[in-house]
């Protein structure tokens, strides 16, 4: 399950609904299907309290994307909890629903992608010292939301401008 299209265009709630449906066509009682109404319930639960709030269009992008990662942590404490008691099946489950999950999640910049992209912001920047990394940081969390390791990014942006 590998991740689709992620366009501005195609924001991950466009992701989730068309999957929901693909799944529910497919086979509705799935694991996919029953996770993703899962998905779909939090976003509108979240709609909801958006609008409370005075933001007509409801949850941004970025708060579905936290969303998912408060959901894939709560599954990762769920199936620890679940292996040590030694109910294996339902570890399983939490894995599987966890993998579900994940896959409409922005994959984080790593290697040289991580590279290119440091090398982008200090020059874009034209950041030249130490004192500079914070800078660097806040833009590269800007431009790549979701998708940056600040512990391997900090280390790419320190050899950047050494």
């Amino acid at each position: 399950m590998g991740q689709t299209d992620v366009s501005p265009a195609n924001t991950i709630r466009d992701r989730v609904l068309v999957a929901l449906q693909k799944a529910e066509a497919d086979d509705a009682e799935g694991i996919r299907a029953r996770t993703l109404r899962l998905v779909s319930c939090a976003m509108r639960d979240r709609d909801v309290t958006a609008r409370g709030q005075g933001q007509c269009a409801g949850c941004e992008d970025a708060e579905v994307r936290k969303l998912l990662e408060i959901m894939v942590a709560q599954r990762e404490v769920s199936a620890r909890e679940f292996d040590d008691s030694g109910r294996i099946t339902d570890a399983e489950r939490e894995r599987e629903e966890m993998e579900i999950l994940q896959s409409f999640l922005p994959q984080p910049l790593e290697g040289p992608a991580l590279e290119k992209a440091v090398d982008a912001v200090v020059n874009d920047l034209e950041a030249t010292k130490l004192k500079d990394m914070g800078r660097c940081m806040a833009e590269l969390q800007s431009r790549y939301p979701g998708r940056i390791d600040t512990g391997t990014a900090g280390k790419a942006v320190r050899r950047a401008l050494v």
